[in-house]
This record gives structure tokens, C-alpha cells and sequence, in this order.
């Protein structure tokens, strides 16, 4: 062994490890743990500061002593703490450390809340560390789910559906989300709790968005964000993982452009994002920045997309957080494509697309997907993109996850083909869905290829009656390419 400095300052420390795990090793059983526990004690009461800033200490050294409960109490403390630092991955391996050391003890109603609550705050981290819909993460809540319904579905856990239902919803399993969604709301009025009402709206905005009930969603979204000073946040971000706030307003953005208010839609990305930074809170500035990268790849704004998607990237890759370091590697394969470096990136596209789809991932996928097809497109890969198309409507089939148009754009594939009737079927289609989802601006891009499509057909009448009610909606409204493209074939159309 080595000292430096002197008595009663000295510190000490072996030559190498593995001669310090070979004294350790060659101790008694019973002396060793006595060791620990001196060790544990004595750091307790002349470093009672070090309970709070290494939690982590005192919970490998009453594990090593054998002494279970305190262990667990510690391994839980680091856990929250490593948490509350946005350092998932060590909270994920904390919480399974004392969820592992929980198993030796007797089973007894406090044990099981025990586990129930670090369940919880595993499946929490989890999302983040292995991705919403990794198998861990849906076997975490789906434990946690069962020791909530024995223990009788205690209010503090309210987390708990609201958890699985996000899992559920990530893997394609959107119905059943949406039960668990309305499950939460129903207990949560019953019992007045507050925090379990903005879990409730804010999950059922997020899979109404998903299945295109846009109008629904976005009343059940701005619910959560009125009731939201009503709770305690702290406590509620140390529960799901994320600022939900922020979060609720990420997704009110998505909805809002598809309303048809693109100018609202931004000022609540921008507003989510902004209050993301200043919590300083890694899981939620990723979530509400590929939030963001996404309403910009819908508005068409490449120079702010590409701002996005590098703090996007920076901070995903920084934090090693998989799930979004596969949405930023699409957005940056997509921004690639749309410079002129096509090979590249698609390339980019088809390895975050894969990379996404890793951990079971359905949610999203068919936006994502569409974005490759039409870089397939602009490479003039025609059956390709065509192929990626139906893969996505087959998706869609299968999830109902139906907010994004995707009949236009194969229309607009088959029309370069020459297959003008099967185009304008596609472009009816799409119309007709807008409509019933009340998606003004899926309404008007719909409308802008049909009434082109007339046009060019000498149909030109028609084409203006189609066209100019839904491009009169927006008028005063944000300046998209949208926008442009409607004017311009209006002035063309001659009106």
C-alpha cells in the first residue's frame, strides 16, 4: 500500500486493484462485513455530507455487510439522484441494483411498495436509456403495473398507466394506449388527483394526435398544460422522466400544424424547447428538440431544421441516448439529401431509420419512412420510394397511427409514372381524410395537387373552386412553402 500525507490526514491506497481485491478476498466472510458496516457508520457520522453527494458509497458498503434494508434505501437515494442529473444510465443500473438486493428480503406489503416504486423509476429511465418501446422498459411498467393493482392502485403511482400506456403506444399497441389513457383519466377524476389528470390528457393528446383526432387531441392537451400549475413538479419529473409541460407543448405543436396554424404550432415548439434549456434537463431538451426537428421537416424550414438537429445530435450523442440519436441521424440524412448529397444521405436515413426500429419502435416510423421514400424520389428511384410508401401504409394499417398524410405523396409518385386516374383516386383519398381528421393543412396540400392535377387536365374551373376556400384560411396567417406553392398556382389558375 501507498500513503500520502500524514497523520490523521493521511490516504491511503493499494499498489493495484487487484491486489486490493485479493486482501478483500482473503478476508473472513463475517469480518469482512463487519468491515463494511464500521466503514458505512463511520462515514455516516463523519461525512453525514457524503449521504447526500454518493449515495452510491454507503449502498455498496451496507450491501457488502449484508445489511439488506439499507442497501435498497441507498441504492434508491443514488438512483433519484443519478436521475435528477439527467445521468440515466447509472440511475437505470442503480435502481436494478436495489431492486436485486430487494429479492433477498421476505415478502411483506412494504417490500412490495418498495418494488413497486423502484419499478417505476426504472421503467422511467429506462425509456430514455433503452428507448420507449424496448422490451425492458415494457417489462418494467408491466411489474410495476401488477404491484400497483395488489398494493390497490395507490394514487402516488398514478405514473405507473401512464407509463405502460406510453410503451404500449410506442410499440404500435395505440387501442390499448388509449384504454389505459382513459382508464387514468376516469381514476384520477374519481379521486380529484391533479397530477394523474395531466397524465391522463397529456397521454390521451399524444394517441388521439396519433390516430388523427387532432381537434380531441389538442382540447385534451391544452387540459394538461391548465392544470399543470396545480402540481408539483419536481416530484411528477422524478416520476415519468420528463418536464411534462414541456413535452405537453411539443406535442400541442405537431397538432396545431396539422389544424392548420403553423405560426402557433412553432411559437409552442419554440416555447417548449426554451423552457427545456433553462431546467437544464437532458431527457427533456432531446424530447422537445426532435419535437421540434420534426414540426421544422414538416413546415419545410431547412436552415432551422439543421440548427435543431445538430443540438439535437450534440446532446443525444453526449448523453448517449439511443432513441434520439437515431432521430437526429434521420433528420440529418434528410437535410443532407435536400443540399445535394443524396448517397450520403440516405444512406443516414436508412441506418437511423433501422437504429430507431432496434428497440421495437413503431411510433413515428411512418413519417420517418416517408421521408426516405422521398429522398428516394428526388435519387428518381421511383419503386423504390413507392415500396417505402406502402411499407408505410402497411404500418399504418397495423398501428392506426394516422396523423401524417402519406395517400398524397405515393398520388404524387404515380402521377410521374404517367398513372394520372390511380394519382388523382390517391388525391381524393387524401382530401377526404383531411377533411374527416379536420387537418387543414394535410386539407391543403391535398387540395394543391388535385387542383394542379385539373389544371394541367384543362379543368381549370374546378381546379380554382377546389383550391381557393382552403388556401383563404390561411392568408393571414405564417408564410410557409405550403402557402407559396398554393399561391403560385393560383395566380397560375388565373384568380
Amino acid at each position: 500500500m501507498f500513503q500520502r500525507g500524514t497523520s490523521p490526514d493521511a490516504v491511503y491506497s493499494f499498489k493495484h486493484a487487484l491486489v486490493q481485491d485479493a486482501a478483500h478476498g482473503s478476508l473472513l466472510r463475517s469480518t469482512r462485513q463487519q468491515l463494511h458496516a464500521h466503514i458505512a457508520e463511520a462515514l455516516e457520522t463523519h461525512s453525514p455530507e457524503l449521504m447526500e453527494t454518493q449515495p452510491e458509497l454507503f449502498a455498496q458498503h451496507y450491501a457488502e455487510a449484508g445489511l439488506v434494508e439499507k442497501s435498497v434505501a441507498y441504492w434508491g437515494k443514488a438512483g433519484h439522484r443519478s436521475a435528477d442529473r439527467s445521468a440515466m444510465a447509472e440511475a437505470a443500473a442503480q435502481f436494478q441494483k436495489a431492486l436485486d438486493q430487494l429479492k433477498v428480503l421476505p415478502d411483506s406489503p412494504d417490500n412490495r411498495r418498495q418494488q413497486l416504486e423502484l419499478c417505476a423509476a426504472l421503467g422511467a429511465v429506462l425509456r430514455t436509456v433503452k428507448g420507449f418501446a424496448a422490451p425492458e422498459t415494457g417489462h418494467a411498467f408491466a411489474l410495476a403495473r401488477a404491484l400497483w393493482e395488489q398494493l390497490g392502485s395507490p394514487s402516488e403511482f398514478l405514473q405507473i398507466p401512464y407509463g405502460l400506456a406510453r410503451y404500449y403506444a410506442h410499440h404500435g399497441a395505440i387501442d390499448l394506449a388509449m384504454r389505459l389513457d382513459e382508464g387514468l383519466l376516469r381514476l384520477s377524476r374519481q379521486r380529484n388527483d391533479y397530477t394523474g389528470l395531466v397524465l391522463g390528457h397529456g397521454s390521451s393528446g399524444l394517441d388521439l394526435m396519433f390516430v388523427g383526432r387532432f381537434a380531441l387531441s389538442r382540447s385534451h392537451l391544452e387540459e394538461a398544460l391548465a392544470l399543470y400549475d396545480r402540481i408539483f413538479e419536481r416530484s411528477l419529473v422524478r416520476q415519468v422522466g420528463f418536464h411534462t409541460h414541456a413535452t405537453s407543448q411539443t406535442r400541442l405543436g405537431i397538432v396545431l400544424f396539422c389544424l392548420g396554424f403553423p405560426d402557433q404550432a412553432l411559437a409552442q415548439s419554440n416555447t417548449a424547447i426554451a423552457t427545456a434549456r433553462r431546467l437544464a434537463h437532458l431527457p427533456t431538451l432531446a424530447d422537445t428538440l426532435v419535437g421540434g426537428a420534426r414540426l421544422l421537416s414538416l413546415i419545410g424550414d431547412g436552415a432551422a431544421l439543421d440548427e435543431r438537429t445538430e443540438e439535437l445530435v450534440a446532446v443525444a450523442v453526449e448523453q448517449s441516448f439511443p432513441y434520439w440519436i437515431a432521430a437526429g441521424r434521420i433528420f440529418r440524412g434528410w437535410l443532407r439529401v435536400n443540399n445535394g448529397d443524396v448517397a450520403d444521405g440516405m444512406a443516414l436515413l436508412r441506418d437511423g431509420i433501422a437504429a430507431y426500429r432496434s428497440s421495437a419502435q413503431e411510433a413515428w416510423t411512418p413519417h420517418y419512412i416517408a421521408l426516405f421514400a422521398k429522398a428516394c424520389e428526388i435519387a428518381g428511384e421511383i419503386e423504390e420510394a413507392l415500396a417505402q410508401l406502402d411499407n408505410a401504409l402497411h404500418i399504418v394499417e397495423r398501428t392506426g397511427e394516422r396523423w401524417f398524410e402519406l395517400h398524397r405523396q405515393k398520388g404524387e409518385l404515380l402521377l410521374r409514372q404517367g398513372h394520372a386516374e390511380a394519382a388523382e383516386e390517391l388525391y381524393r383519398k387524401a382530401l377526404g381524410i383531411a377533411r374527416e381528421q379536420e387537418a387543414k393543412l394535410w386539407e391543403l396540400r391535398a387540395a394543391v395537387s388535385l387542383a394542379r392535377l385539373r389544371g394541367d387536365q384543362g379543368r381549370r374551373g374546378e381546379a380554382r373552386d377546389l383550391l381557393a376556400p382552403v388556401y383563404g384560411w390561411f392568408t393571414e396567417g405564417f408564410d410557409t412553402p405550403d402557402l407559396k406553392e398554393a399561391k403560385a398556382l393560383l395566380d397560375e389558375l388565373g384568380t
